[in-house]
């Protein structure tokens, strides 16, 4: 008997991931049984626990992939040299969260915003998550601590702010759209940015005049 390619495996592990996060997206993690899922996925109730053995091992896989997604597009938009402004760098996170090729379904809107919310809430209940999300903010923390530092050595930003409040306002402005987009629907990523644009406008003489 043939041996199964490891691709195979990777896709059918892929598969599975997928159909968990759609229903976990819609349904939440809790209201989310494996029936559910084995449903969404189209396989066998074998085919699925012999890649995962409960839907609490799926909800951490969930969880880790989730939050090294979000962290990956912080870093690539801190990667960006030149620095572009920060309402560019937090539309660049926005948009590519928003991008994912995971949706709910037709005019189901990104599937992402709303599993960051089921995972948010997780974390809270669940200690060991709590320590991944921990270190995943901290590894997109510092990157962006850089960003502010730059904008203050160039004359860009106040500096008498400290670097990790500012880097920690700029995330919170990336997750509470991803809120926002979650409980109240699709939403252009402009409204953001130009509010962002707009609050950093106001000690711009130019801008007031």
């Amino acid at each position: 008997m043939p041996r199964v390619s490891q691709e195979r495996l990777d896709a059918r592990r892929r598969q599975i991931l997928d159909a968990a996060a759609r229903c976990f997206a819609r349904n939440g993690f809790h209201a989310t049984s494996m029936q559910d899922v084995l449903k969404e996925a189209d396989l066998s109730a074998g085919a699925v626990y012999r890649y995962f053995s409960g839907k609490e091992e799926l909800i951490s896989a969930i969880v880790a992939e989730v939050i090294s997604e979000v962290r990956g597009a912080f870093q690539e938009a801190a990667a960006q040299r030149p620095l572009p402004s920060p309402e560019i760098l937090i539309g660049m996170v926005i948009r590519q969260i928003l991008g994912k090729e995971e949706t709910l379904g037709p005019s189901g809107g990104s599937l992402y915003p709303r599993l960051m919310v089921q995972v948010w809430a997780e974390t809270i209940r669940n200690p060991e998550l709590q320590n991944v999300l921990n270190d995943g903010f901290a590894q997109v923390r510092r990157p962006w601590i850089e960003i502010v530092e730059a904008y203050q050595d160039a004359g860009m930003m106040r500096a008498d702010i400290p670097a990790v409040s500012v880097a920690r306002t700029l995330i919170a402005l990336a997750q509470g759209f991803a809120a926002q987009y979650a409980l109240f629907g699709d939403m252009p990523v402009q409204v953001v940015e130009l509010g962002l644009k707009a609050l950093m406008s106001m000690e711009d003489p130019a801008a007031r005049s």
